[in-house]
């Protein structure tokens, strides 16, 4: 559990800061256009970077693309099953006209459910985690390049 215990906590964080988000657009009623939803990948973004930052500084030797990889991975998709709770919830308790809104601004003829828009921001989530560790790992990584000083 120990091992988990930073990946759950930036999880935690990085939902908290996507529902933020999401709050404040709803706010302005900004929160129905889907244009918006590019800032999450940032958020989530931050959150994966910080917390694989982290991991390294605690074991800067015994640091692997492995470990990193899991620690980016699962923060990812706490965050993401989170922020898709709070977003059913929204969607179905707080705002139940939200999804026809939603679909007006897409300016199509659909016929989804609350069901189907969910698993749509699970999925979005879960690939958007995936792209931002493997981008993040690119960084933190080993090199095997040769050090320029011995050229």
């Amino acid at each position: 559990m120990k091992k988990l215990s930073l990946s759950i906590r930036f999880g935690l964080v990085t939902s908290a800061m996507l529902i933020a988000y999401f709050l404040i657009l709803a706010l302005f009623n900004k929160h129905t256009n889907p244009a918006f939803s590019f800032f999450n990948a940032i958020i989530t973004a931050f959150g994966i970077c910080e917390v694989i930052r982290l991991k390294k500084l605690e074991n800067l030797e015994g640091f692997t693309y492995q470990e990193g990889f899991k620690t980016g991975i699962v923060t990812g998709f706490i965050a993401t099953f989170v922020f898709t709770a709070f977003f059913l919830f929204y969607a179905t308790e707080i705002k139940p006209a939200f999804l026809s809104e939603l679909l007006q601004t897409i300016k199509g003829d659909f016929n989804v459910s609350i069901g189907m828009v969910t698993f749509i921001v699970a999925v979005m989530g879960l690939a958007t985690s995936v792209v931002v560790v493997l981008t993040v790992m690119q960084f933190f990584k080993k090199t095997w390049n040769i050090p320029q000083n011995h050229l």
